[in-house]
């Protein structure tokens, strides 16, 4: 699994120009499931996502969670955060999972997410999608829970 956070004071996601979700200050998470993942990496990215400190305290000490803040989680489905990009000029994405596993995993994940006490909006698996957002930072990181 993948996933790239970003702190944003705001985030939504739009199809056919009608947003369908949007938050205020949290986390837009691009999640990529690959192959092999499954139950143990939806629990654990879910809660590292709900955990990691990264929001500013009163002294400005990047010192919070996104539960500890109040936040937000918009959690978008990215198939091509599993590109593999070093040979020739058209990435391969062989490495993501097959859609229905994939939408399956998502799932688990926003749900996870959630029960954490994270309030989860969603994009639309296999949709064409326009997401905004206001990088509040910027603070980005990278998860891969790649099994080497």
């Amino acid at each position: 699994m993948k996933a790239l956070l970003q702190r944003v004071a705001e985030a939504f996601v739009a199809i056919d120009g009608k947003t369908i979700a949007a938050i205020g200050p949290g986390l837009l998470v691009l999640v990529c499931t690959e192959d092999g993942d499954g139950d143990a990496e939806a629990d654990y990215f879910a809660r590292k996502i709900a955990n990691m400190r990264l929001f500013a305290d009163a002294r400005g000490k990047t010192n919070l969670s996104l539960l500890d803040v109040g936040g937000q989680a918009l959690v978008i489905s990215q198939f091509t955060l599993a590109a593999d990009w070093r040979r020739g000029n058209r990435p391969s994405f062989s490495g993501a999972a097959d859609p229905e596993t994939a939408e399956a995993v998502y799932g688990d994940l926003c749900r996870r997410l959630a029960g954490h006490g994270v309030p989860v909006e969603r994009g639309r698996f296999r949709s064409h999608m326009r997401v905004s957002l206001v990088n509040d930072g910027p603070v980005t990181i990278w998860m891969d829970s790649a099994k080497s």
